[in-house]
């Protein structure tokens, strides 16, 4: 199976490890991975701002880069960001129709049916994984991201690939589904609401999860927000994306060389 990858602005910049991880993980899964070098940013931090025109001119290039790749042969588009997903799925054809892009609008809802947040597809293809194992007993706890609760309707497949991996336990706590404060923008525009979310989703895991050694979600941007409190704050816990925490517990011979 081919897929296009959609590496997103965070991995790129911030990240790379993750996209890296996303990269194995699928080619462990039989997948044939392309990464169209056309794509941009998916125009979110725009949309969020209220500069319609301005993301809809960066989401086209996007938009056409993964078009291309679906005409060239790839059967989805796999997104390791729950926000960005989101943008494609949900929010590209409303973006569109705003800036009278009615053509783009059509085109976007076809590139939005064939896209998948990565998790998601990974649960979708997890028997086509090999046997998934860490070398010790690891405490997880999830964080479930805005974009992937309230916009994707996510919420199984996380916990369904942690569930996976041999020694991972994850533990339910309160405060999981509760917002990081990130927010994209939000944290520029109220920066000390932004920290004070993190803070309080933080003493929620030591009240709710209190021996959870990994903090993993499936968005870079709240595990950035959310790292950069643990740090700041001197709390004990490592965050880590899904896909780094999956792409760790691959046997050895099978690190994404696997077709």
């Amino acid at each position: 199976m081919r897929v296009s990858l959609l590496v997103t602005c965070v991995v790129d910049v911030v990240a790379p490890d993750v996209g890296e991880a996303a990269v194995r993980l699928l080619r462990a899964a039989g997948c044939d991975v392309t990464v169209n070098l056309d794509q941009t940013c998916c125009g979110q931090p725009g949309w969020n701002a209220g500069f319609a025109e301005e993301a809809a001119a960066v989401a086209r290039a996007t938009l056409a880069a993964l078009e291309a790749d679906l005409v060239a042969g790839a059967e989805a588009v796999v997104v390791p960001a729950g926000s960005c997903a989101a943008m494609v799925r949900v929010f590209w054809p409303e973006l569109f129709d705003v800036v009278g892009d009615h053509e783009a609008a059509a085109r976007a809802r076809r590139v939005g049916a064939r896209t998948r947040e990565l998790s998601e597809f990974l649960a979708d293809h997890a028997a086509d994984l090999p046997p998934l194992a860490l070398g010790r007993p690891v405490t997880v706890a999830l964080h479930e991201s805005c974009h992937m609760l309230r916009e994707l309707r996510i919420v199984d497949a996380p916990r369904q690939m942690v569930a996976a991996v041999d020694g991972c336990e994850a533990v339910a706590w309160a405060g999981s589904d509760r917002c990081c404060g990130f927010g994209g923008t939000f944290s520029v525009k109220l920066p000390e609401a932004s920290v004070a979310m993190a803070d309080e989703k933080l003493r929620a895991l030591d009240a709710g999860a209190p021996g959870a050694e990994l903090l993993v979600g499936c968005d870079s941007s709240c595990l950035m927000h959310l790292q950069s409190r643990a740090e700041a704050t001197g709390h004990p816990v490592h965050v880590r994306h899904l896909a780094e925490v999956l792409a760790a517990a691959l046997p050895a011979d099978g690190d994404g060389d696997r077709r």
